[in-house]
């Protein structure tokens, strides 16, 4: 993966890191942000986020968290919130959190707070009776997706702070889709709905 050294002459450029031009880019990032710093990757990024949010209930070390931040830097969202453990499984993130703005809230009540103070509406996914299909649902633009851990889902403190609880659409004898597959699918249909 990634290109090696950078043939000379060099690019020119505040963006450019002298050392990744020097010894090459292994990075997973876009070819355009090759020998990029990463803050320069960032700011670059933070000019065109979605007002997209994600959340992940991590009250039980879920595994799935890398997989959702992964996911979350691919639609380049606005923020990635993680409520409960500050310690969770970056491996399946692969350094993409190191290009998202990345949020710990300690309780539900400290992250309603942050949503309140930024006007971002908490749309809570997961397939719990009353829940709407996400096909038929319509997701506010400024809007928090949040996710529970991987088995017991949402918390009910978090069900009652939600504007509305999501569920995907599903047709075979699983209980539930695995969370960081429905954190692709939720992202996604967000996307069709406010298209960029």
């Amino acid at each position: 993966m990634g290109v090696g050294p950078h043939p000379q002459p060099w690019p020119v450029g505040p963006q450019y890191d002298p050392e990744l031009l020097a010894g090459g880019d292994r990075r997973n990032v876009v070819d355009g942000y090759r020998y990029w710093t990463i803050e320069a990757i960032v700011a670059d990024l933070d000019r065109s986020r979605a007002p997209l949010h994600v959340a992940i209930q991590n009250w039980e070390h879920d595994f799935n968290i890398g997989s959702i931040v992964r996911t979350a830097n691919a639609f380049n969202v606005a923020g990635v919130h993680i409520l409960g453990r500050r310690r969770w499984n970056r491996r399946g993130a692969m350094v993409t959190d190191r290009y998202l703005h990345v949020h710990h809230h300690a309780s539900v009540n400290d992250f309603l707070d942050w949503l309140a103070e930024h006007d971002v509406v908490p749309v809570g996914i997961d397939n719990l009776p009353g829940s709407v299909p996400l096909e038929t649902a319509r997701l506010p633009e400024n809007c928090c997706l949040v996710f529970g851990s991987e088995g017991p889902g949402l918390t009910d403190e978090m069900v009652a702070a939600c504007s509305q609880v999501v569920e995907i659409s599903q047709y075979g004898s699983t209980r539930s889709i695995n969370a960081g597959a429905a954190a692709a699918i939720a992202m996604w249909a967000w996307g069709q709905q406010h298209p960029r």
